[in-house]
């Protein structure tokens, strides 16, 4: 993480190579003017579906960016299984590490969003959360020759956990996005991870401070580093992202887009911020591609689909 190339144009023949363990889901998406009150029915304008899980999601984003990647994880025999394993083989991630679960269901993700475009999800994990040695081993044989290992809170931890040990052993970069908040990231996380991404409630639910400025995010920087923590990225949404390391700490400014979707767009920021850190470019290099990323990812609706190509991110990054 200590290059000093600042934009992602010069090409030295480096492919990242990224290993995703994490959960894949099929998002069930609707859109409402409001959000219902308890009993009160409303009527919603629109439903789609899309495949995600942010191992998934990110995944995805990796690989639109030009990284070599690997996804590791659970689907379900139900009709979303296929369907899941199509798409990201389709953007061309590597899922032979993705077994099928024949007693539970592929998990699912019900989001609803506002008139404002804010999300709100309530995930049924299902597959995800049967992730056990299976995963871990073919996450081990992906790890080699890789350099970020990338983690969610959407599989039992103690997977993850360990396939962090092994990524540490083999000198592969832990990136960890302690995401969902509510699934709640035991503090010998920080023990085995290089970077930690948090978005505003993370950040929160991780360190008690809150989030809603550039002293505050500091704050929580340095918190989380004394809890280990080498380096910390807290996204802050519109308000761009604030970065802490031993390569060096600041902010980089958002971008001025039209939402339509915010799903995803941490996902988006996760992926291209690896793959920049999987290239050797410097850290304020990868904080860079993940905002623009994240700014072009809102602009589209979905997940996957939502992912923005390498060309797409440069282009932003450049103001062309």
């Amino acid at each position: 993480m200590s290059s000093s190339q600042s934009d992602l144009s010069v090409d030295d023949g480096k492919q990242a190579g990224i290993v995703v363990l994490g959960g894949i889901n099929m998002d069930l998406i609707a859109t409402t003017p409001k959000l219902a009150n308890p009993g009160e029915t409303v009527i919603g304008d629109t439903f789609y579906t899309a495949p995600g899980g942010k191992g998934g999601n990110q995944a995805v984003a990796a690989a639109r960016m030009g990284g070599r990647v690997s996804m590791n994880g659970r689907v379900g025999t139900d009709v979303f299984g296929p369907i899941l394993l199509e798409e990201l083989q389709g953007y061309g991630v590597d899922v032979t590490g993705v077994a099928t679960e024949t007693d539970h269901s592929s998990g699912i993700a019900v989001i609803l969003l506002n008139a404002e475009r804010q999300n709100h999800i309530v995930q049924i994990l299902g597959a995800n959360m049967q992730c056990d040695d299976e995963q871990l081993a073919a996450t081990r044989r992906s790890l080699v020759g890789a350099d970020v290992l990338m983690l969610q809170l959407e599989i039992p931890h103690a997977v993850s956990l360990a396939a962090a040990r092994e990524a540490r052993k083999l000198g592969v970069t832990v990136m960890w996005d302690p995401a969902p908040a509510s699934a709640g990231f035991p503090v010998e996380s920080f023990d085995v991870l290089d970077v930690v991404t948090p978005n505003q409630t993370e950040a929160e639910a991780l360190t008690g401070i809150a989030v809603t400025d550039m002293r505050s995010a500091k704050s929580a920087a340095e918190v989380l580093h004394r809890m280990g923590a080498p380096t910390a990225v807290v996204k802050l949404g519109e308000d761009g992202v604030y970065y802490s390391g031993p390569d060096g700490s600041g902010h980089v400014g958002s971008h001025t887009v039209e939402q339509l979707d915010t799903v995803a767009a941490g996902d988006a920021f996760g992926g291209a911020f690896a793959v920049a850190l999987g290239e050797g470019r410097g850290i304020e290099t990868a904080v860079r591609a993940g905002t623009a990323a994240g700014a072009l990812a809102v602009t589209r609706r979905g997940a996957q689909e939502a992912m923005p190509s390498r060309e797409e991110v440069e282009k932003l990054m450049s103001g062309r």
